[in-house]
């Protein structure tokens, strides 16, 4: 069999695959439209919350509507949501800095993500603290045993050891991790519980990032005092042009609103520099994206299965998160697959991506983004580190059409030039 009908029978079972589990994944859609949809109704959003804010911002209404809508449809008491939030990794560290007083343990339930790592002054040997300015955060890393139960007992007696005066930061998504998943709201719901039960005062953070819509709640809806993510991935529909919100209970809300702006000032100043129309409406085409975004990795996954690579989660694998990682076991294929990606992308397809050292990473990493918002997830792109299993991690897409465009694209190339 030559390359091009291998690759032919590898799409027909992609798409196959795709057909098969769509009614699922409408079912999720369809109640993730039905509580966006009842939110802006209750909220009563009109055209004139949508004009940007200027100075100090006090006053801003359109802001304060956006802020009820996302407490509204993630669950939460209250949110801040802001475009001076500039990234995922910013949104969480404020989060995390609100909820962890002098004196307060962080427990983060497996390693951070690299970025989040470097700034929780992290050190992946030996998981202690260097930062000195991070160091007031006393973060200690709790490792995720493949027996659960072992490691449920670990993290029972940790937080036993606080009496209960800790913060547990969970990230739904693997990150770079190649020993777990994608954590799904069923298991954040237990990980709650089991620290709810003994210590009901112990509070649980929640990294949602790459996480919104996916399923039918969100984590404040199953217990989470804090959650926190970027507008440039799930929640932004690939029409904010940044931010980050914070959603939760409202007395952490509003310490991280002081801790951003300042003391006594919290949440009523900040004026919104951006279009709002932008972010609105973003949120509001969100849970469509986020489905088009999780039929486009059903298909990678399954077309990249075909041709024998390593791909986690499988195609037939519950989804919790919108990324797709493949095992290249090559840092020749792995760099080649993200040049190719780039190459066939709408922005920037004359661009050869490279690895290089960047702020916040270990090693080299190479990312391939050919997006309209500067490094917008919900878009089609992929990154990865330069080290074994040399696996890149592939997000997004908000059309499955362009999607499934731009993986034949790639595999075709790389077919031709003996990569795979």
């Amino acid at each position: 069999m030559d390359h091009n009908d291998k690759l032919d029978e590898a799409v027909k079972a992609a798409l196959a695959k795709v057909n098969e589990l769509e009614p699922s994944f409408k079912k999720i859609n369809s109640i993730n439209h039905a509580r966006v949809l009842s939110a802006f109704i209750k909220n009563k959003v009109s055209d004139f919350h949508f004009s940007p804010s200027t100075g100090y911002g006090y006053g801003d209404i359109g802001r304060n509507v956006l802020e009820s809508l996302f407490a509204d449809i993630f669950g939460g008491e209250s949110a801040l949501v802001r475009s001076q939030i500039v990234s995922g990794t910013h949104a969480i560290y404020l989060a995390l800095k609100a909820a962890t007083f002098p004196d307060v343990k962080l427990f983060y339930i497996g390693m951070p993500y690299d970025t989040l790592k470097s700034a929780l002054g992290l050190n992946e040997a030996d998981g202690a603290c260097h930062n000195p300015l991070s160091s007031e955060l006393n973060t200690e890393v709790i490792p995720i045993n493949a027996d659960r139960d072992e490691f449920i007992r670990v993290l029972q007696n940790k937080i036993n050891e606080t009496n209960g005066n800790c913060v547990i930061a969970i990230q739904r998504s693997a990150g770079y991790c190649t020993d777990r998943g994608a954590f799904s709201i069923d298991y954040i719901k237990y990980l709650i519980t089991v620290v709810k039960n003994t210590h009901p005062n112990a509070i649980v953070f929640v990294d949602n990032c790459y996480g919104e819509f996916v399923e039918t709640k969100e984590p404040p809806m199953v217990g989470a005092d804090l959650t926190a993510g970027s507008l440039i991935k799930n929640p932004g529909g690939s029409l904010a042009p940044g931010g980050g919100y914070l959603v939760g209970n409202s007395s952490l809300i509003e310490l991280a609103a002081e801790m951003s702006t300042a003391p006594s000032l919290g949440k009523e100043i900040g004026a919104s520099f951006w279009d709002k129309r932008l972010v609105f409406q973003g949120l509001y085409v969100a849970p469509l994206f986020v489905t088009e975004a999780i039929c486009g990795m059903v298909f990678t996954s399954e077309l990249m299965g075909q041709l024998g690579l390593n791909v986690i989660p499988k195609a037939s694998d519950k989804r919790t998160d919108i990324i797709q990682r493949i095992d290249f076991n090559s840092p020749d294929t792995l760099v080649k697959f993200c040049q190719h990606i780039q190459h066939f992308s709408p922005v920037d397809s004359h661009v050869t991506p490279q690895p290089a050292l960047l702020p916040g990473y270990a090693e080299k990493v190479i990312m391939a983004a050919g997006t309209f918002v500067q490094g917008a997830s919900l878009e089609l792109s992929a990154d990865a580190p330069i080290r074994p299993p040399y696996s890149v991690f592939l997000q997004g897409g908000i059309s499955r059409e362009y999607t499934m465009q731009i993986i034949k694209k790639t595999v075709k190339a790389l077919m031709e030039e003996h990569y795979i």
